[in-house]
């Protein structure tokens, strides 16, 4: 019973809640379609004023226009079309990619990745302009403009291919001239290495054999040294040989021994006068 009471209270509290939340949601979807509304006609302003080549109007009014609606997809593709007049590619591209994103129809993605194709032509980026121009075509493959452009982005994907092919000849080429410049330096140096180290053992040669030299005239000049120790050696036997020893006579006596050597000495020399005056000759000639 009081189960059964409990879910009729519930049940009337959901009736009576159903009205609020059916006229939130209509308030919701009111908003929405302001907004809508607003967009369309920001849009609108901005496609009048980029007509008029008055593109800072225009951009204002589709920046307006993506305020209230951030997918409009009408806004952000010609926005990337005014970018793209200006010459300012990269915010075209970015413009663009976020039409082909937004984009709910096949005719809205079409000319979104025609336009990223062109793009990216401009910036010389050949291989991705041939994936975008494919995009285009799966969504409109009877579009010849999207054709001939597809097939132009091959052709020059073609050539950046075989002009990055020949840079990496060209890249090789120069890595195989360096290399070789290289080993011929390194071969160069190691002669000059040989060539200095042929040089020091010549001139070690030379000094060796001047010394040589050196040594030959020492020994042939006169040695004073020697001469020295020569004459310190005569010192030497000089000094070894016996010396007189002093005398220990007396006064008197050395006085007598002189008088006796004298003496001797006279008669001595007496009789070598007397053996000369007998073996005289006598001279014939008058002196002057």
């Amino acid at each position: 019973m009081k189960n059964l009471i409990l879910d009729k209270y519930k049940l009337i509290l959901w009736m009576v809640a159903l009205p609020s939340l059916i006229c939130a949601q209509e308030l919701d979807e009111k908003a929405l379609l302001q907004k809508q509304n607003k967009a369309q006609l920001f849009v609108a302003e901005g496609n009048e004023s980029f007509q008029n080549e008055d593109f800072i109007t225009a951009e204002m009014a589709y920046r307006k226009a993506m305020s209230q609606q951030s997918n409009t997809v009408a806004a952000s593709y010609n926005l990337g079309n005014g970018f793209y007049k200006e010459g300012n590619f990269d915010e075209a591209l970015y413009r663009h990619e976020q039409a082909a994103k937004d984009a709910t129809s096949k005719t809205e993605k079409h000319k979104a990745f025609h336009n990223i194709g062109n793009i990216l032509m401009q910036n010389q980026l050949c291989k991705e302009a041939v994936e975008a121009f494919k995009n285009a075509l799966r969504n409109n493959p009877n579009d010849d403009e999207t054709r001939y452009n597809l097939a132009m982005a091959k052709e020059c994907a073609k050539h950046e291919k075989e002009q990055d092919e020949k840079d990496d000849e060209d890249s090789d080429d120069k890595k195989d001239e360096k290399d070789e410049k290289n080993q011929e330096q390194q071969d160069q140096d190691k002669k000059d290495e040989q060539g200095d180290d042929n040089e020091d053992k010549k001139d070690q040669g030379d000094e060796d054999k001047q010394d040589g030299n050196d040594k030959e005239d020492e020994e042939g000049k006169p040695d004073e040294d020697k001469d020295e120790n020569d004459k310190g050696d005569d010192s030497d036997k000089q000094q070894q040989q016996p010396q007189p020893r002093p005398s220990t006579l007396n006064g008197q006596q050395i006085k007598n021994l002189l008088e006796a050597l004298n003496d001797k000495e006279s008669k001595v020399q007496e009789k070598i006068n007397a053996e000369k005056q007998k073996g005289a000759k006598v001279k014939n000639e008058k002196d002057w």
